[in-house]
């Protein structure tokens, strides 16, 4: 297929059709890790087939679409391109599962300059270990060359994911009450959000992204910038099936100020002590580096705080215990009172 497809013409004005189909064959083996029980067809048709599980009495689809936004100029100056595959998944299913619902598949679109099969393939393998991580299956995507619309060493990542979950199941947030707690499950670091404030602190373009920081536990600037978003999937799933969750936000983009209190009805609010938060190295540095104050840094940045989610007090102990057994160092963030501030950080 590959010879008899080839046009001189359209190779001409920079589209290389044969690349995309070797790119194809080298991310085919990245996409076997991902495949379930649910996988009806095989990457190269017009659309992925995947049929719903058993065991829903109510099945409802949830879907999540995201990309990995301006991190990728991190990416591209490191030449690494390996790990941003997993932020891409892990924005749309940690999205997925505030809702109580189970990822069943992702696609991914990438969009590049010229289509270089090695990097593709790379690229497709962190969104392949990301699905891994999330128990879904890689089900199909879309490589576009564009040149002349993306430089030739740069290209865009993003993807969407489909979950299920049973309709008397999902998360109602109606059950809250004052006294209920709030967990924190600790971020791997900036995520994929706030990138373009990132890039202007730290002048990437002419910063030495290798060398070890001290304040970074001596890890370049770079590395820690680079490191992949967490992926709460796992740890969340065996927390729905053992303990009654109320509420549960992703932190991405406007930091705790926005996304904590799209978890919550009216007439509550999140109470948390800003010393409780743990926060990482990186963004003490980003706070100091860029003089940025600390209610915008909250309000941009997870802080160390990737996933949150509100449980009864009853349920505390319980719901910790459940957490650090599937890997989480999770740790109780604050508590839910009346208000309508939403959240107050004292």
């Amino acid at each position: 297929m590959i010879e008899n497809s080839r046009s001189e013409s359209y190779a001409a004005a920079g589209v290389d059709i044969t690349a995309g189909y070797k790119a194809v064959e080298l991310m085919k083996t990245h996409i076997a890790r991902t495949l379930t029980s649910g996988v009806v067809s095989d990457v190269g048709g017009f659309g992925g087939l995947f049929a719903l599980p058993e065991g829903y009495a109510k099945p409802v689809l949830v879907s999540g679409t995201d990309g990995v936004g301006t991190k990728l100029k991190i990416a591209f100056l490191l030449d690494k391109h390996d790990t941003v595959g997993i932020d891409c998944v892990a924005m749309c299913v940690n999205d997925v599962i505030c809702c109580g619902a189970k990822p069943l598949f992702f696609l991914d679109y990438i969009a590049c300059g010229k289509n270089i099969p090695e990097r593709i393939a790379q690229i497709v393998a962190g969104v392949a270990e990301g699905c891994v991580q999330s128990d879904a299956a890689l089900i199909g995507g879309e490589t576009a060359e564009m040149p002349g619309f993306y430089p030739v060493d740069e290209y865009d990542l993003a993807g969407f994911a489909v979950g299920i979950v049973d309709k008397d199941k999902i998360l109602d947030n109606k059950t809250m009450e004052e006294g209920d707690v709030i967990i924190a499950l600790p971020s791997s670091g900036v995520h994929s959000n706030g990138f373009s404030l990132v890039r202007k602190v730290f002048d990437v373009e002419n910063t030495d992204l290798v060398s070890p920081i001290e304040e970074l536990g001596g890890k370049g600037l770079g590395e820690t910038l680079l490191t992949p978003t967490k992926i709460y999937v796992k740890p969340m799933t065996a927390l729905f099936d053992a303990v009654k969750v109320k509420a549960v936000s992703h932190i991405t983009g406007g930091g705790f100020y926005e996304n904590i209190p799209r978890s919550l009805p009216d007439g509550f609010c999140a109470r948390i002590k800003k010393s409780d938060v743990r926060v990482l190295p990186i963004f003490n540095l980003l706070a100091k580096t860029g003089n940025i104050d600390e209610r915008d840094m909250f309000n941009t940045f997870n802080m160390g705080v990737g996933m949150s989610c509100v449980v009864a007090k009853e349920d505390a102990d319980k719901a910790l215990e459940i957490l650090r057994a599937n890997g989480e160092d999770a740790y109780i963030l604050g508590e839910i009172v009346k208000g309508e501030e939403k959240v107050q950080l004292i």
